[in-house]
This record gives structure tokens, C-alpha cells and sequence, in this order.
């Protein structure tokens, strides 16, 4: 498996680097990752604590550079995606209205639905919400994903 070889040669800046790059949204298996990781600390070749840190901050980086994508070039590049993949543009008004009705509040929802976390940024970052308040409500979300998964990979996995 490609991302243990990762973990194995590179420790804790492979986890980061893949977590801040899935969340970026390349197609990285996110949970998969951070529950490998929790059964490598329940296995004693990883520090619980510092695996921890490594998977918030790197969620949460992910998560900033697409909110910090989302506002710079946001809106054309939901155009541009849209007619590159010829998709009609329901989709990404849906996810704009989304966030619109439910706020910030609606980024922590946002962060346990899989495909979701990884356009919320972008959508964030086109939306009027402040950076200040999405740090917040993204870093709440990554930690309460962060500690879930690794608690539910070092405990519930054999």
C-alpha cells in the first residue's frame, strides 16, 4: 500500500503533507489514512499525541489553502471546472446555497460527509465569511475529525 510505504519512509510529514493535499482535494483516501495511522500508534510505531497534531494541522492547512483558493479565483474556477466536465451549474449552486442558509455551523456537517469536506473550503472562500470565522469553524471540525478517527483507528482495529 502505497500510503504506508509513505508513513514508513517519511513518518509524520508524509501524514501531512497527504492530509493537507487530500483536503486540497487530489483523490486521497482521507479517513483510510488517519485510521492506518491510529492502528499505528495502538502498534507503537507512532505517537499517539503527535500523530494527533500532525493530522489536525494538516487537515486543517488543506482545508485554508482551499478556502484561500475559493477566494481568489473562486468563481472562475467553478466555471471553468463546470465546463470542463460538462457539468450543469445546479450543483455547485446548491453547495453555495448551502452555505448560505446554514453558515459556518454548516462547515462542521460539512466535515464528516466524504466529497463534501474536500469542496467546502472552495465554497467557503466564494462565500462572505470571513476567514477569521472559517478558521474557526474548520479547525473545531478538523479536530473533532482528527481525534474520532484516530481514537476509532487505534482502538477498533486489529
Amino acid at each position: 500500500m502505497l500510503i504506508s510505504q509513505l508513513i514508513e519512509n517519511y513518518g509524520y510529514a508524509a501524514i501531512f503533507i497527504v492530509l493537507a493535499l487530500g483536503l486540497f482535494s487530489l483523490p486521497i483516501p482521507d479517513e483510510v489514512l488517519v485510521l492506518l495511522v491510529g492502528y499505528l500508534t495502538k502498534m507503537g510505531l507512532l505517537n499517539y499525541n503527535v500523530s494527533l497534531i500532525t493530522v489536525f494541522t494538516g487537515s486543517l492547512i488543506g482545508m485554508l489553502i482551499s478556502y484561500m483558493i475559493g477566494k481568489k479565483i473562486g468563481r472562475p474556477l467553478l466555471n471553468w471546472l463546470s465546463k470542463w466536465f460538462k457539468l450543469s451549474p445546479k450543483w455547485s449552486n446548491k453547495a453555495e446555497n448551502w452555505i448560505d442558509k446554514h453558515g459556518a455551523p454548516a462547515i462542521i456537517v460539512s466535515y464528516f460527509v466524504p466529497g463534501m469536506r474536500h469542496v467546502a473550503g472552495y465554497f467557503c472562500g466564494i462565500s462572505p465569511l470571513s476567514l477569521k470565522t472559517y478558521t474557526l469553524y474548520a479547525g473545531t471540525s478538523a479536530l473533532f475529525w482528527s481525534v474520532i478517527f484516530l481514537t476509532v483507528g487505534r482502538f477498533f482495529t486489529s
